[in-house]
């Protein structure tokens, strides 16, 4: 088993007196994750698929008493896939409330319906995380430095899915089976959607246009359809964890843009299967979108694994000055330019320097980039 990072934080945060619920894409290792927690965790364990109807039944609309007889003497209660549940959160306060002895850990693949049912029932009464497919630190762990530099070239085709990772020589008909609405089919379960096809159709334009600026207006006119709605589906695969969308940073010039935005997904493999595009690194005219949404898609990996706080942007001028990506914490703004040619020269704008002199600037080739992924 690949032993994910995010057990650090798991293992110093049970049975300190809140749950844990766990949030991430289908497929990204939950499943395997609580079962490790499990076996590693001398106490009474209950671990419950609500996948499963009658397991659901027992959830719904149940009283304090019915759950104290269902959960008895358990320790530690595992609930899986729990965005199944109708109203889980009410069900995950009670047990909360009345029943002190259990530790809960739920896992969701919606945090649109998940996080959205507990956030009021469970304020102050949860931690909350991120779980996502392996991340570049997770592998190096797993592996050797040398062994994931060697394929890098495959991560930037055919991704980190755990599925993926895990069936060499099957990549691209594992990719296919999750790219084909199984990634996003929560969004069709849980909201109301009339044009299912239009997803589909928004996924395929952002696929081709990760990496760069997305006008919103101009995809709902070459899609037929209103900004209202390209703005709402946009939003639902962000709550999918598919995408999600860096916005222009803007404090100090006239002529920096404000209110432009990048969308990036959170697997590059993904990306490739909703366009089909396969071909190697070697032989393809996309090498620096791939490369880019690679590095950000893990830095934001790393930074849910670690429990971090930054804010993140890009940065670009009216006059098309621009910088890839833009970390802020601690008070201070750090930039970073992506070359997937090391030898290019690169000069970081004399117009963002001058006008944020305390920022740090760093290049970051495929010669250095293990440490902006795993330090």
């Amino acid at each position: 088993m690949i032993k994910r990072e995010i057990n650090k934080l798991l293992n110093k945060k049970l049975f300190k007196g809140k749950a844990i619920i766990i949030l991430g894409p289908r497929q990204s290792g939950k499943t395997t994750l609580l079962q490790h927690i499990s076996s590693k965790v001398s106490k009474k364990t209950m671990f419950l698929n609500c996948d499963e109807p009658d397991i659901r039944k027992q959830l719904t609309s149940v009283t304090s008493s019915q759950l104290k007889k269902f959960i008895g003497n358990t320790e530690l209660l595992l609930i899986d896939e729990a965005q199944r549940v109708k109203n889980i959160g009410i069900t995950l306060k009670i047990i909360y409330d009345q029943i002190k002895h259990v530790q809960i850990i739920a896992t969701g693949s919606s945090a649109f319906e998940l996080s959205n049912a507990i956030v009021e029932p469970m304020t102050g009464r949860k931690y909350e995380y991120m779980l996502l497919p392996f991340s570049t630190a997770e592998l190096v762990a797993n592996h050797n430095v040398l062994e994931e530099k060697r394929l890098l070239n495959h991560r930037l085709v055919y991704g980190m899915y755990p599925d993926v990772v895990n069936s060499p020589g099957n990549e691209i008909e594992v990719l296919r089976n999750l790219s084909s609405s199984y990634l996003y089919k929560d969004i069709f379960t849980f909201q109301e959607i009339r044009r299912p096809e239009i997803v589909e159709k928004i996924l395929e334009a952002l696929a081709l246009q990760v990496a760069s600026e997305v006008n919103f207006n101009e995809l709902a006119r070459s899609l037929r359809v209103d900004y209202v709605t390209i703005n709402r589906y946009i939003a639902l695969l962000e709550q999918a964890f598919i995408i999600f969308r860096l916005h222009s940073f803007s404090r100090n010039l006239r002529n920096e843009l404000k209110k432009s935005r990048k969308v990036y997904f959170y697997d590059n493999g993904i990306r490739n299967a909703l366009i089909s595009n396969f071909k190697p690194i070697e032989l393809r005219n996309d090498v620096r979108n791939l490369w880019e949404n690679f590095l950000v898609s893990e830095r934001v990996k790393k930074i849910a694994n670690q429990n971090l706080y930054s804010n993140r942007f890009f940065w670009r001028t009216k006059q098309q000055q621009e910088i890839d990506y833009i970390e802020e914490y601690d008070g201070t703004l750090h930039a970073y330019e992506f070359k997937w040619n090391p030898a290019k020269k690169v000069r970081f704008s004399k117009t963002f320097t001058n006008a944020y002199p305390n920022s740090e600037t760093k290049v970051i080739t495929k010669e250095n980039y293990m440490e902006f992924l795993t330090d």
